[in-house]
């Protein structure tokens, strides 16, 4: 069986487009988990997609709150994002004492994880995995790939 992946190549000045393109294939994927270097654009990514969303919060990283909630609107039915960001997070021991398991599997409608490696563990299956990488000041390349 062929794991589903997909690529993007875009600039920053596309962004828009290529997140409404990337929306358009990670969207029955309850847990997106976001890894790349310090500054490939993981939380500018994210905050992106929750434009496109419409998300009427602030959008901002949770890089000390660990979790950010945000609500939307899809179809009338309100809606619930976690933004996390487990950079501050050194294992999967704590990231189950920070309260990033009990997230993972909670009520939220999507779950958008910046560091997910550092506790890939925790998240249930499936989830998809987002690789941003940097190939200059304004051009990324993102690699989605599904883990079952």
């Amino acid at each position: 069986m062929t794991t589903p992946s997909i690529s993007f190549q875009y600039r920053l000045e596309d962004l828009p487009k290529t997140v409404e393109a990337f929306w358009q294939w990670a969207k029955p994927y309850r847990i997106i988990a976001f890894d790349g270097n310090m500054g490939a654009g993981k939380t500018t990514f994210i905050h992106a997609l929750c434009n496109l969303l419409q998300v009427q919060d602030v959008v901002s990283s949770p890089t000390f709150s660990l979790i950010n909630e945000y609500r939307y609107q899809d179809d009338g039915v309100s809606r619930i994002i976690y933004h996390m960001d487990w950079y501050r997070i050194d294992n999967e021991e704590d990231a189950i004492q920070a309260g990033m398991e009990d997230a993972v599997l909670g009520q939220a409608d999507y779950c958008f994880i910046e560091w997910a490696a550092k506790a890939k563990c925790l998240l249930p299956r499936p989830f998809l995995n987002v690789s941003i990488t940097t190939i200059s000041p304004q051009e990324r390349i993102m690699n989605c790939t599904v883990i079952m």
